[in-house]
């Protein structure tokens, strides 16, 4: 564990600060095609899977970057890389108001998706000034930058309705080269950094960093992540576009019904945090599950016309469906938990994986990220299928019921290996593992939880 002496709860607080309010610039415009693009779909008449394609492109970035962004930040320091990244992803967000054609949208979405690799990098730079017993609750804080997605969806379709799509991606530019250079004025080299530059320690290499990866449990909590993170980005970017169709709103309504959802789906991680670090990161994981199958299979009823034979013998025709009140509510109570488990996943990490922060947590939020990619353009064909809008609810009920009864699987065999006296027993202990030393070649070797 590196060295926090002389580290004062102001500095830790100013730190984590800065890096929350960066990643919530980021996350903004990291998701911003969800509102600019309902724009371009009508401009260009594309097709659901054509647009689904087009809101999921920044996503794909903003995955596969986050395992480099992750071992840049801890071979040269989170502070550099956070500042050169969000420079970098500003100059794509200002190309977007000068390309004309879809082919060239889609490679300035490339360029956007440079937004969503921000949290790697502050994961491990902020993970750097706390105590392990506080990274959850410290980590959950700066989750809540996700917090960008309800900004996108709440403040973008009034900046389209005054300004025009163009400026606001302009405006977007701005303000995110703005905080860049904040950033780094009000921020500082963390700890670890520092005591490497002053013993002039080479940086980890970047095998090293990730030999981790080859552990089963790092893909296990890649696919927890997938769910919570990826299918949170894939909605916060889809339900404008459902709440338009399914349910024939205007773009500025269907925006803030949309931050409805994104918004406690992002301040809450903080809870989760909380919660990890006071009740253990499993149960919070148990409640996310659950109650998400809860949620998931009531958006999943699509409206029905049933026709019954009465009592008389003759039909009786009534329709079932989700009113729009109901249907905002179950999705305000599934982006709740499902921040916390964000959280969650996050909070095994720096436990786990001390000296691999970077690489580990570079790849579950690249498989996270992944869901935001591959998620909308599924919901997209989908819908061109099935032509049934709760198809993409169906398809999320899926995905967690089969990530619930795995993660319920895997538990039960490593509570019944570590402790055979328990093989009858359906409590599940959640006393985590003992720490292992720091590798001295390869990655750690906790056993696979």
């Amino acid at each position: 564990m590196h060295n926090l002496e002389g580290v004062t709860p102001r500095k830790q607080h100013t730190m984590l600060g800065m890096s929350t309010l960066a990643f919530t610039v980021c996350f903004a415009v990291w998701t911003i095609f969800s509102i600019i693009g309902v724009k371009i779909k009508q401009n260009l008449g594309l097709s659901e899977t054509e647009f689904g394609i087009l809101v999921a492109t920044p996503v794909l970035t903003g995955s596969v970057s986050r395992i480099f962004l992750g071992v840049w930040a801890e071979q040269y320091g989170g502070r550099l890389i956070y500042t050169i990244q969000m420079l970098l992803t500003a100059v794509a967000a200002f190309l977007l108001s000068i390309v004309t054609t879809y082919e060239m949208f889609l490679v300035a979405a490339l360029g956007v998706g440079l937004a969503g690799g921000s949290f790697i990098v502050g994961v491990a730079y902020v993970s750097r000034w706390y105590s392990e017993k506080a990274q959850g609750t410290a980590l959950g804080v700066f989750g809540a930058g996700n917090v960008g997605a309800a900004v996108t969806n709440f403040g973008a379709p009034f900046l389209v309705i005054a300004f025009g799509w163009e400026q606001t991606a302009q405006i977007y530019a701005v303000v995110l080269a703005v905080m860049a250079i904040v950033f780094y004025i009000f921020t500082e080299d963390d700890p670890a950094h520092k005591e490497r530059k002053a013993s002039g320690a080479k940086p980890v290499s970047a095998m090293m960093q990730l030999e981790p990866l080859k552990n089963p449990q790092v893909w296990r909590f890649a696919t927890y992540y997938f769910f919570v993170f990826g299918a949170f980005v894939a909605l916060a970017s889809w339900l404008p576009r459902y709440y338009v169709g399914a349910y024939g709103l205007d773009l500025a309504v269907a925006g803030m019904l949309a931050a409805a959802y994104a918004l406690p789906g992002s301040v809450f991680r903080a809870l989760g945090g909380w919660m990890s670090d006071k009740w253990g990161a499993r149960f919070v994981m148990y409640l996310t599950f659950i109650v998400s199958l809860g949620c998931l299979f009531i958006l999943s009823y699509p409206e029905t016309t049933y026709i019954i034979q009465g009592i008389d013998k003759k039909p009786v025709q009534f329709t079932f469906g989700i009113s729009l009140t109901m249907f905002v509510v179950v999705t305000v109570v599934l982006g709740f938990v499902m921040s916390l488990g964000k959280a969650a996943v996050y909070k095994h990490i720096p436990v786990y994986y001390p000296h691999h922060v970077g690489a580990v947590g570079g790849l579950v939020g690249m498989i996270g990220g992944l869901g935001g990619f591959f998620l909308p353009i599924a919901f997209g064909i989908l819908n061109d299928l099935t032509n049934v809008w709760t198809s993409c609810f169906m398809l999320l009920t899926l995905l967690v019921l089969v990530s619930t009864l795995w993660m319920h699987a895997a538990i039960r065999r490593m509570e019944r290996r570590r402790h055979p006296q328990l093989r009858e027993e359906i409590y599940l202990s959640d006393v985590p593992d003992q720490p292992h030393p720091a590798p001295t070649g390869g990655g750690d070797a906790r056993p696979a939880g």
